[in-house]
């Protein structure tokens, strides 16, 4: 992902890195992409430590196993701008040249460009102006999964919401290799229609190991 934010063409930003604890040579690498580091958790406490520790009024709240390409964060602003949004997402792929990975992307961002008026997902690459941010509360950090449905489930509440797909950003296909693409899938379908019946998840109903990439390299 550093690497990667090194390439853009944009470059009147900050990056605010979340540690969780890391015990390898995260925080070393990443004080040497220049990152600012602030203690992380899960992914809500990560992204809401990042956003206080923020000076601009556009968030991009990214996870770690991403890959963006050249020229995406000022595509990415171009569209934001243009269609006048307080928050949005871009389509996905995946870091592998398996089909079967090629044809679950292609059928998630079907289904997220489908449902962005009546059921909106965000989720690994979240773009949302600071204002709003702040006015909802940030993410719930009592929330054990999905938090990113929740945030923004109570966002479209105030804000404009929209899923750019025009471009997309590269997402590892390593814990779908791990515990199985059906298996992955499933599991979030679950979470959602658990969400949708009861509300947030708030305790470890369904197991979920944010470890995955502790062991990986930060490139």
């Amino acid at each position: 992902l550093l690497g990667s934010l090194e390439k853009q063409n944009l470059k009147d930003y900050e990056i605010i890195l979340a540690d969780a604890g890391s015990k390898d040579r995260t925080i070393e690498i990443a004080k040497k992409y220049g990152c600012k580091v602030v203690p992380g958790g899960l992914p809500a406490k990560g992204r809401n430590e990042g956003a206080k520790a923020a000076r601009g009024d556009l968030f991009l709240f990214l996870d770690s196993d991403l890959v963006l390409p050249e020229g995406f964060l000022d595509a990415f602003l171009q569209e934001f701008k243009k269609k006048n949004l307080d928050i949005a997402s871009t389509d996905l792929d995946f870091l592998t040249d398996k089909k079967i990975y090629k044809i679950a992307a292609f059928l998630c961002n079907i289904y997220y460009r489908c449902t962005q008026r009546i059921l909106p997902h965000i989720s690994q690459c979240i773009l949302v102006k600071k204002e709003f941010h702040n006015r909802i509360g940030g993410f719930d950090e009592e929330i054990k999964l999905s938090e990113d449905f929740a945030y923004i489930k109570k966002m479209c509440k105030i804000a404009k919401f929209g899923h750019i797909s025009k471009i997309k950003f590269y997402s590892s296909a390593r814990r779908f290799e791990k515990d199985g693409l059906i298996n992955t899938f499933l599991k979030y379908l679950l979470a959602h229609i658990y969400i949708a019946f009861f509300g947030p998840i708030k305790s470890d109903i369904f197991k979920y190991n944010f470890n995955h990439y502790s062991k990986k390299k930060v490139k």
